[in-house]
């Protein structure tokens, strides 16, 4: 299945404007790991600390009047999500609200306040310290780390040296660009958000697999053009079948994020939001540095 006819665009012509633009998504980047590393950004309570409480009501409850039943006792920024099996209902508070005494016993108080017709019992609840936040940060961020230092060792594995620094970098970008809009939007950081970082690194990895595997079946098939053209011509081959998988995946995901419910919303924006730079870095980034790369490996070599 084809969506678009062959083409011949000049993709490595663009290098230098793509990649102002992608050194400025980088830079705001790296203002926003570097708020998260030092604990400024807008961080969920797995990362800052808090109070999770999970309650089973004997008869359904509407997400909306148990958020404005919080509100009315202080919670206007409490995080709830509907729990499967029963009328369950998870509840989480940040240590910065401010109630007296323990966050839990408060959130109880408001529910037998505001139901008084429908009974609950509290089945977990959990306090989150500041210490183990903490912790649980900078494991995340070495997590991420770690992950980057493999593919490209399995990148310059599979292919070349070349090719390894460039799914790199593409890959990083992708990162990046995810904590550069949620830092610009002021979107929260949470455990949901680092999956979905994960999960795009490796979506973006499989897409720019792909070009460069086109790139690599081509520079064995002719050694006459120039590594940009192939690049060129490869990419333009794969066009159809990128724009296909990514417009499919951006479709599933953003059902996702029109119709999966507030728990999920952030989750599937960033899912969006990576869907978006993935396929833009693995044909404005992820390339250009292997033709850029195995230039100068070329003249150090002469």
């Amino acid at each position: 299945m084809q969506i678009i006819g062959k083409t011949n665009f000049d993709f490595m012509g663009k290098k230098k404007i793509t990649f102002v633009i992608s050194s400025i998504i980088a830079l705001l980047g790296l203002i926003g790991v570097g708020q998260i590393a030092l604990g400024t950004a807008n961080m969920g309570i797995d990362f800052s600390g808090g109070t999770a409480v999970q309650l089973n009501f004997s008869q359904p409850v509407a997400i909306d009047q148990a958020r404005h039943a919080l509100a009315k006792h202080g919670f206007k920024d409490a995080n709830l999500q509907e729990v499967s099996g029963g009328n369950k209902l998870l509840v989480k508070v940040g240590k910065a609200t401010h109630v007296q005494g323990p966050a839990a016993d408060a959130i109880e108080d408001a529910f037998r306040k505001e139901f008084t017709d429908n009974r609950f019992v509290i089945e977990s609840s959990t306090e989150i310290g500041p210490a183990i936040g903490d912790k649980l940060r900078k494991d995340t961020l070495v997590a991420v780390v770690i992950s980057l230092v493999g593919i490209v060792i399995y990148i310059a594995w599979r292919f070349d040296f070349a090719f390894g620094v460039g799914a790199l970098a593409a890959t990083l970008h992708d990162v990046l660009a995810m904590f550069a809009v949620f830092f610009v939007m002021q979107k929260e950081i949470n455990l949901l958000f680092i999956t979905a970082v994960l999960t795009i690194a490796g979506y973006s990895l499989t897409d720019t697999v792909v070009v460069f595997d086109r790139i690599r079946e081509n520079l064995h098939k002719n050694v006459k053009d120039s590594l940009t053209a192939i690049c060129n011509f490869s990419i333009n081959e794969v066009l159809s079948r990128t724009i296909i998988t990514a417009l499919t995946t951006f479709l599933a995901t953003a059902s996702l994020f029109f119709f999966g419910g507030e728990v999920i919303h952030d989750f599937a924006f960033a899912l969006l939001v990576g869907i978006i730079v993935g396929v833009y870095s693995s044909v404005f980034v992820a390339s250009p540095i292997v033709v850029i790369w195995g230039s100068r490996n070329k003249e150090t070599k002469a």
